[in-house]
């Protein structure tokens, strides 16, 4: 006899905001930040205050420890996948700060009542195996019973005090090198299996994209951003962040303010993903990308000949993204691709020639 079992709805249906465009948008987040107390330690080498990717605190003998925590909603249907590009999402914030990851504790919620929990440890598996080849250690977690299904890591690390790596630090003349294609947001999008119930562009978008193009997009986000790190040894890094959520340019924003410098950026320099560029010309862009673009209206200069499609792509919420890092000329062979440079002066805005 044939199974009554009812199927289980897919994993990216029950969030409309999946990855890292599930994120509080960034100048909300900033403005409530300013009403909780910032810590005093001393030794709390980097906190909040500079939006870095991970707080950064001295143990003493030119040892620091750096933690982080990052979890957000499926991105995709595959549970195991899930885990792994939620895992190497929270690593990054520790490479953005150049630290070597040494333990993580995983923090899930579960549907125990909707989704089978073979589905749990498929994801609790992923995220292993992401933070072992990281050639870090999972040493527990926490987990609650919720009608929305969330992983992530709390990540610790480790990095010498003089090569810590945070937002401040760019210099005036700098080149601005990003290691990882952008469109992941847009690729992603187009690739739920709810698209047939979003912006009106889903169905045609989802019947568009190839496979090929969806596994290319996964790639990027279960790939660590250690070889990022390594390629950057031995040069003159000032500053680094990761590109994630709040798109290139609301990361370079935060790097800019904190560094008291202007960036300038070539949109025909951006690395795209394969099918980035026609999918934002058919208006695929999920919520937090065009959240990003309403935000970064008022606060980024858009030289003439930049497209639509290339604001879009410069805003495009990344999940798992790669390293943006502000390095000395000479220093950006193999870190990734030059994109922009640093110029004198802050005017609290980005630039897009």
């Amino acid at each position: 006899m044939a199974s009554t079992k009812a199927p289980h709805p897919p994993l990216s249906t029950f969030s409309s905001k999946a990855g890292c465009a599930c994120k509080i948008p960034q100048f909300d987040l900033s403005a409530l930040l300013r009403h909780v107390p910032a810590g005093s330690d001393p030794n709390l080498l980097v906190g909040s205050a500079l939006a870095d990717d991970a707080a950064v605190y001295r143990l003493g003998g030119g040892q620091t420890i750096v933690q982080t925590i990052d979890f957000f909603t499926p991105v995709v249907d595959d549970p195991r996948l899930f885990g792994r590009i939620a895992a190497t999402n929270a690593l990054s914030d520790v490479y953005a700060m150049r630290g070597r990851p040494v333990l993580a504790l995983a923090a899930v919620a579960f549907p125990m009542q909707v989704l089978p929990s073979e589905m749990l440890v498929e994801i609790l598996r992923g995220g292993a195996e992401k933070v072992a080849e990281a050639g870090a250690v999972i040493g527990g977690g926490h987990s609650i019973d919720h009608d929305i299904p969330l992983y992530g890591l709390a990540v610790t690390g480790v990095v010498d005090e003089a090569r810590v790596t945070r937002n401040a630090g760019a210099k005036p003349g700098d080149v601005l090198v990003l290691t990882r294609p952008l469109g992941i947001g847009v690729t992603i999008r187009a690739g739920r299996a709810d698209s047939a119930a979003s912006d009106g562009e889903g169905p045609a978008a989802k019947r568009k994209l190839s496979d090929a193009a969806l596994d290319e997009a996964v790639a990027v986000m279960c790939t660590l951003n250690r070889a990022a790190v390594e390629a950057m040894e031995g040069f003159d890094v000032h500053a680094a962040t990761d590109v994630t959520g709040f798109g290139l340019l609301g990361h370079a924003l935060e790097m800019m303010e904190a560094s008291g410098t202007t960036a300038v950026f070539s949109a025909r320099s951006l690395p795209l993903l394969s099918q980035a560029r026609r999918l934002a010309s058919e208006g695929v862009a999920p919520g937090g990308s065009r959240g990003n673009v309403r935000n970064m209206k008022s606060r980024a200069a858009f030289g003439e000949g930049v497209t639509d499609e290339d604001v879009l792509l410069a805003c495009d919420a990344q999940t798992s993204g790669g390293l943006l890092a502000a390095v000395a000329p000479g220093s950006e062979a193999g870190i990734g691709t030059v994109i922009g440079r640093l110029r004198e002066g802050h005017s609290g805005r980005v630039l897009v020639k």
